[in-house]
This record gives C-alpha cells, sequence and structure tokens, in this order.
C-alpha cells in the first residue's frame, strides 16, 4: 500500500539501492522492520476499543498477555514446526506477561522481533527442505509423521527438529507420488512449495506485520472477531456485495494452505455441491491451462487468481476434508459467475412420498439457504419470510400433508427476518433474547403479520453442522415451542454471537488522517433461547439424529480456539404448542430402525468409523507399499458403493419445483413445474469416474420419510396446510 511506509533499521552496513532492488524479495538478515507513528497509533485504538468495547470487557491483562503470544506465534507456526522450544521459551520470558503493556504504549517491538525469528528459522527449514528433497528415500520403512502438530509441543532442540523436518519432506514426497496424475519431480515440487512459502514471508511489510499482530490479539478475545489491516477491510467489503463475481467460497490462510471456511449461498461452489468446508486447496488453474501450486501462496494473491471474468473457469485441486485417505486429490472446476441476492432465494418442491400403509403423502420442501432482506427497499422488498409465504400458498393449492423446512447450507444472514419468519409458524411469541455489553437482555418477539399465510400442519426443520446464527435462532424457537421436529447432524454450528465492524479511521488524530488504519470486527452481543440457553457454542440439538461424517469433524463452534463458552439467563414466558412431543417417540423409533437398515446410511457409518480411525492414529505411515494398498481400497470401496447403488436402482421420489420466479408471472396454483436434474458441462473429465450421480440426498430422503411417518399418525384431511385459527391447534397433535 502507497500509503504505508516499511522502516528499515540498518544493523550492519549500509548496501546499495542496486543490491536491495535485485534482492528484493528477499530481506538481508541485517534489515529489520519497525512501526510508523501511524502504525503505533493504530494499535493503542486497537487495544483500547478491544478492552472497552468487545462483549467480555477484558483487559489485557498478563493471562490475556499469554494467550495472545500463543496466538501471534501460531499465525506464522500454526503446526509448531518452525520455532524450537527455547525460542517460544525465551519470548514467553520476554514479553509473555507485558504484551499488553507494550501496546498501550505503542511498542510494537514483539511483532516485528518474532516476525524476524521466524523468518530466521524458515530460511534454516528451508535450507533442510532443500537437503533432504535432494536425498534418496526408499519409502520401505516403518516410519510414520503426526502431521497436525497443532496440539503437540514445539520440538525440543535441533536435533528433534532437524528428524521432524525429514519426516516432513519424506511425508510431501510420498503425497506427491501417491497423489499426482502425472510424472512430475515429487523433489521439485516440495522444494519449489517451500521456497514460495520462504518467498512469501520475506514480502511481509510493516502492515502486514501489524495485521498479523493486531488479529491474534482481536482472537484472543474470541474467534469472530479480527483486525482488517485497509487491504483486508477492502476485501471484507467487496465479500459483502451481491455483484462479486467469483466462486462463492470463504477462505483462510492456516498452515501454508487456503482452507475453505464456508460457501456463498447460490454461489457457483455451493451449487456445484462438490467443495466442501474444511477442504484445502492446493493447486489453481485458469481453465485447461496448468495448475499453479498454492501452498505457501498469500492469501490476497490465491484470491486473486481465483477471482476472475464472469463465465470463465477456474480448476480447484483441493484435498478433501472428509477424506480419510490424505494422499486424496479432487479437481473441481467451477465457472466463475456473479453471485446474485436471486441465488440465495428461497425455492420449494413438492415431494410424493410413500406413507406406512400403502397411501402416498404430499410433502412440500422449502430450501432456505440464507436469511435475506433488502434493507434500502421498501413497498414489496425483497424479504425472506415474503418469498416463504408466497411459497407456501403455492404449496397449499396444491394441498401438501406436510413441510419440510432445510436449513442445512443457512449459515444465517439477517436476524430480523429469522424472526419474522417464525411468525409464519407460531404465531404471536418470544422468539429469541439478545444480551448486549452492558449485561442488559431485550426479546425480540414475532411482528405483525403481512399476510394471513401461515403453516399449522407437520413441520420437519433438516440441520446440519453449517446452520449457523440465523438458522440456529429459528431452529431453536421452533424446538422450544414444540412446533417443529429438528432433524440432522450432531448439533448445527453453534454460534450465538453478534459482531458489529469499527472502522478506526474515525479515531485518527488529524495529523496522521491520510493513513489507512482498517477497521475491527468484534463481538457486542450474544443469543440466548427464549428457554434461557444459549445458542452459543453447544447449538441447537435436534430431536432425531442421522449419522454425518461432519459430527467427528472440527468444524463447529465448539472447535475454535478461545470460542465463547455456553451460559443461560432466565427463560421468558411463552406457550407451549407441543405438537411435537406426542409423536416424537414413534418418529424416532421408525427412523432409526431404517437408518439402521439403509445401505446409504451404512455406508456413512463406514465413513465415520475410518475418518475417526485416522484421527485416533493420528500417525501417518510413511511406507508406500501400505499407503498405495490403502489407496486401491479406498478406490475399490466407492467403486463397489457405485455398482451396489446401480444394482439397487432406489427409485426417487416424484417431485414438482416452484420457483419464485415463476410466480411472478403465474397465479401460485399454476406456478409448478416437473422438476429436472440440473445438466452441466463436464469441465473436469479426469474426475468424471469418480462421480456416482446415482447417489441420493439421504438426509432429505429420510426427513420426507420421518413427516410421511407423522401424516400416517393424522387422521386423514386434519394435516393439510391451512390458516392459522383459534382451533387449529387441536387439529395437529
Amino acid at each position: 500500500m502507497s500509503n504505508w511506509r516499511t522502516h528499515l533499521r540498518w544493523t550492519g552496513r549500509a548496501a546499495s539501492l542496486t543490491l536491495v532492488l535485485i534482492a528484493a524479495w528477499s530481506l538481508p538478515a541485517w534489515a529489520v522492520l519497525e512501526s510508523t507513528p501511524a502504525e503505533q497509533v493504530v494499535a493503542q485504538l486497537v487495544a483500547r476499543i478491544f478492552e472497552q468495547t468487545h462483549y467480555n470487557h477484558r483487559p489485557i491483562d498478563e493471562s490475556l498477555s499469554r494467550q495472545w503470544l500463543h496466538e501471534y506465534l501460531e499465525y506464522y507456526d500454526y503446526n509448531h514446526m518452525f520455532f524450537e522450544k527455547s525460542d517460544v521459551d525465551e519470548f514467553g520470558t520476554r514479553y509473555g506477561d507485558r504484551m499488553g503493556e507494550s501496546i498501550r504504549n505503542g511498542d510494537l517491538s514483539p511483532a516485528y522481533e518474532i516476525f524476524e525469528r521466524f523468518l530466521k528459522r524458515a530460511q534454516e527449514r528451508k535450507t533442510q527442505v532443500e537437503r533432504f528433497a535432494a536425498s534418496t528415500f526408499t519409502f520401505t520403512e516403518d516410519e510414520s509423521l503426526v502431521v497436525d502438530r497443532h496440539e503437540l509441543p514445539w520440538p525440543a532442540d535441533e536435533k528433534e527438529s532437524t528428524n521432524l523436518w525429514r519426516l516432513r519432506v519424506k511425508f510431501d514426497i510420498l503425497q506427491e507420488r501417491l497423489g499426482s496424475a502425472k510424472p512430475e519431480d515429487p523433489a521439485k515440487t516440495v522444494t519449489t512449495r517451500y521456497d514460495r512459502l520462504l518467498r512469501s514471508f520475506k514480502e511481509f511489510d510493516a502492515n502486514d506485520v501489524l495485521q498479523a499482530y493486531l488479529d491474534a490479539l482481536a482472537h484472543s478475545y474470541d474467534p469472530h472477531s479480527d483486525y482488517m489491516a485497509a487491504p483486508s477491510a477492502e476485501n471484507f467489503n467487496i465479500s459483502m456485495k451481491l455483484s462479486l463475481v467469483g466462486i462463492g467460497a470463504v477462505l483462510r490462510s492456516e498452515d501454508g494452505y487456503a482452507k475453505i471456511v464456508s460457501l456463498v449461498p447460490g454461489g457457483p461452489a455451493a451449487k456445484g455441491g462438490r467443495l466442501k468446508p474444511n477442504d484445502k486447496v492446493e493447486a489453481v488453474a485458469q481453465g485447461d491451462g496448468p495448475f499453479l501450486d498454492a501452498v505457501g501462496m498469500k492469501l490476497d494473491r490465491l484470491v486473486q487468481l481465483i477471482r476472475g471474468d464472469k463465465g470463465t473457469t477456474v480448476r480447484l485441486k483441493v484435498i478433501p476434508a472428509e477424506s480419510a485417505d490424505s494422499s486424496k486429490r479432487e479437481i473441481i472446476a467451477l465457472v466463475r459467475d456473479e453471485i446474485k441476492l436471486t441465488d440465495q432465494e428461497a425455492r420449494a418442491k413438492i415431494l410424493t412420498v410413500p406413507e406406512p400403509g400403502g397411501k402416498s403423502a404430499r410433502i412440500g420442501e422449502i430450501d432456505l439457504p440464507s436469511f435475506y432482506a433488502d434493507l434500502k427497499g421498501a413497498g414489496d422488498a425483497k424479504s425472506t419470510t415474503r418469498d416463504v409465504v408466497k411459497l407456501l400458498a403455492a404449496l397449499e393449492s396444491k394441498g401438501i400433508d406436510g413441510l419440510i423446512l432445510d436449513l442445512r447450507h443457512n449459515g444465517g444472514g439477517s436476524l430480523s427476518e429469522a424472526v419474522a419468519l417464525t411468525r409464519v409458524f407460531i404465531n404471536d411469541g418470544a422468539v429469541v433474547q439478545v444480551k448486549d455489553t452492558r449485561g442488559f437482555t431485550r426479546v425480540l418477539r414475532t411482528p405483525a403479520p403481512e399476510s394471513d399465510v401461515s403453516y399449522a400442519g407437520p413441520m420437519l426443520v433438516l440441520t446440519s453442522r453449517a446452520s449457523a446464527s440465523a438458522s440456529e435462532i429459528l431452529a431453536a424457537a421452533l424446538q422450544d415451542y414444540g412446533r417443529a421436529v429438528i432433524a440432522g447432524h450432531k448439533s448445527t454450528f453453534g454460534k450465538g454471537t453478534v459482531q458489529s465492524v469499527v472502522e478506526l479511521d474515525q479515531y485518527m488524530p488529524s495529523a496522521l488522517r491520510e493513513h489507512k488504519p482498517g477497521s475491527l470486527k468484534l463481538t457486542i452481543q450474544k443469543f440466548y433461547r427464549i428457554s434461557g440457553g444459549s445458542t452459543q457454542n453447544r447449538g441447537v440439538i435436534p430431536d432425531i439424529r442421522m449419522p454425518a461424517v461432519a459430527d467427528s469433524m472440527d468444524m463447529t463452534e465448539t472447535s475454535l480456539k478461545n470460542a465463547m463458552p455456553y451460559d443461560e439467563v432466565e427463560p421468558v414466558p411463552y406457550q407451549k404448542l407441543d405438537k411435537v412431543t406426542p409423536v416424537l417417540a414413534q418418529l424416532d423409533k421408525d427412523s432409526q430402525v431404517r437408518v439402521a437398515a439403509s445401505p446409504e446410511f451404512g455406508y456413512i457409518r463406514e465413513d465415520i468409523e475410518r475418518y475417526q480411525k485416522q484421527q485416533k492414529d493420528k500417525a501417518l505411515s510413511l511406507n508406500e507399499g501400505k499407503r498405495r494398498a490403502e489407496k486401491t481400497a479406498d478406490e475399490d470401496r466407492a467403486k463397489n458403493r457405485k455398482a451396489a447403488r446401480a444394482a439397487r436402482k432406489t427409485p426417487k421420489f416424484p417431485e414438482v419445483e416452484i420457483t419464485l420466479e415463476a410466480l411472478i408471472s403465474k397465479p401460485a396454483a399454476t406456478a409448478v413445474q416437473a422438476s429436472t436434474q440440473a445438466k452441466t458441462a463436464d469441465l473436469n473429465g479426469e474426475e468424471e469416474e469418480n462421480k456416482d450421480p446415482s447417489a441420493p440426498d439421504v438426509y432429505r430422503d429420510e426427513a420426507a420419510r420421518i413427516v410421511a411417518d407423522w401424516i400416517s399418525l393424522i387422521p386423514r384431511g386434519q394435516a393439510a396446510i391451512r390458516s392459522r385459527s383459534a382451533s387449529d391447534d387441536s387439529l395437529v397433535p
């Protein structure tokens, strides 16, 4: 950034400008970064705002200072591979208890001195990588490596560190041998990767170091608070705009890899269905061009490679999070597109599902990817609640017997829309409690209805580990009222906090206004259910649980460091509808019997067992013969499943689709059409053999069967959708 200066303190002989320019990417050992007066002021502002404005009001005392130091060390060395124990102990002694005192005085020397030590260690490790990569590995010994060393201590000494890096290089080369489709030189690929990693850190300027240092402070308070220097703040603002052209994925850097944090509803990645949260991006290619290794690449550069013109193709080589085989790679081709609000709209289907006894039930399904609202609109402005009401009216016209509300991919959005939508299902009542930094708790209630349409029939809310924030509020309210059965993964995500963005330029002294200080995203509120418990760090526990590999993965609030704890407030008075209690035990029993007998859920249980075993073992074998045998077994397993599905020929539920676009131009009663399987050009030929389009959506299908079971327990004609009246509660148990 032109508005930020990188200052160098020369501690050795002066060098000519020509030499500096020639070696611009490689800072000499005797060049040390220093902070500017503006950066010192920014740091003091950030510290003061966190102490005074964050929900916890926690001072940067000795305890938080030690926590902050650990976060900052792990910013550079997440897997405890670069630093040695002596480094960590030294920094702990020098800075551990007084980082709060230092930042209040505008002293940023800990940030730069730790960064300089990291660069020194990174250069040493790169030299080791080159030496080990040049050696000859046989891959026949029974050696192993714990790849995820995040919870393990830093190497005790140079000897332990050297052996650790020997094993790491051997592991990386073996991964290339196992995963590469082309006969490239694995040793060269690995060496180039670590060279790029070192180079990216050597390109850091004072602003990058400040970003890392203050972001580590923010994460010491909670995982959703961030410091965003000017470039990061700009990217954050871009990501909030619905006109962004790209693939619709949120990334963060972790151990040299770009990790998928979440997918934007309606974006190409979410529509494609193959890219998942926690997947890691290893390489990027433009169209049919060659792959560029992305390990060690600065995140902002990688983002620029993934973004591009509308209609162009980007290919990602990813390490799948759910794969038990760490050498597995998937090539995912995505066509860049404009991510519009219409792509995040609610949509509906009508499924025809067999009931016990031979009859069939008509079940409405509303897929709600996010809670959206046009805050600047008026009159008939875009609104989640209005759209769902329109879809419900269309479903009513077709006489559905039950309803599924699919929140599996809903990461949140507008809180007011989540509260408003609740009224469609419970009529009037409290929905959620919000507690602020002053300790004041207020209750949000359903607003006055804009329409007479409401739904009183059997209802199931389908959730997953990705259901978060506003979607958890809706699911929790419907569960507390006993209005709907909640079914899905072990729990929802568990994000029960609210963040606010503070622009720092308004606080800068007038003499420093030309500098761009960036912004803060900090936690200021917390959500609580009307029954008193928080959704924070616990999520919503389903009434009926279905097994999922995601339940064993670190992908929820509980897995995030420094996550704010679960707690409770006083419950508020509310009238329980209790439609679920009379039928829940029977519905759960019948579902568990089906799930236990289902071949598809059997596959999921096998995958869970394999994933858990890998996580328990932690260490991965470096014996190539053993690893290839495991890889062959995984490939055979996938082929056998594909063949078994083809042999079973399990019929899919007949369905019709209802779109909001059609409702605009046609009456609700006629705005339905036969649903067709979306067909896209195969942009990824090398992966086609691994696809299995016959794999069903087992969670949606089981949810539909649960609702069909519920309908079978109700006298015919009493489960249909209708306008709510005083007598409705007696019609549905």
